[in-house]
């Protein structure tokens, strides 16, 4: 049997992400949970979703969206932000991966682990990349960021192709 949770999720997981519409929430690994909502009646529930990074700016338009995309199928929809845990760029599932090579963008790679407090530095972050175009290691850095502050940007000098890489958080 089908349960009002079971729906609302394959309509939330196919909310696409504001930034990079090739990716849905849930390949973004932004969608978390979706539950029943007992004090919303038969048709309420509860999604919970977690930012990229605290200062999203696009976590509102995130949410309006997955609030018109279950009312639209007749939920009753409530969204709660987690920040813990925080999310990771490893929550990106090999599909979104795939979809953002497709796209032209660079996939994260495994994000940093550290033991205590995250570093702080003023120099830019070495990555270990391939150009999503040619294939190429051969790539420089323009700029640590681009359209959004979780992306930087990055030049193939093989085939001379700017493109942007999903940085690993």
């Amino acid at each position: 049997m089908t349960t009002t949770a079971t729906v609302a999720r394959e309509i939330a997981a196919a909310v696409t992400d504001p930034e990079m519409p090739m990716l849905t929430l849930e390949d973004l690994g932004v969608l978390r949970d979706v539950r029943a909502d007992d004090g919303a009646g038969e048709q309420g529930v509860v999604v919970t979703i977690t930012p990229t990074y605290s200062g999203c700016p696009a976590m509102a338009t995130m949410r309006d969206d997955l609030v018109h995309r279950l009312t639209d199928a007749g939920f009753t929809a409530r969204v709660e932000v987690s920040l813990t845990p925080a999310w990771s760029s490893d929550w990106i599932t090999e599909r979104g991966r795939q979809a953002l090579r497709d796209h032209g963008l660079s996939a994260p790679g495994p994000a940093p682990r550290t033991g205590g407090p995250v570093p702080l530095t003023l120099t830019p972050t070495r990555r270990a990349i391939d150009c999503p175009r040619c294939g190429s290691g051969r790539v420089e850095l323009t700029s640590e960021f681009g359209a959004t502050a979780c992306k930087a940007l990055y030049r193939c000098t093989a085939c001379l192709e700017p493109f942007e890489h999903v940085k690993e958080i």
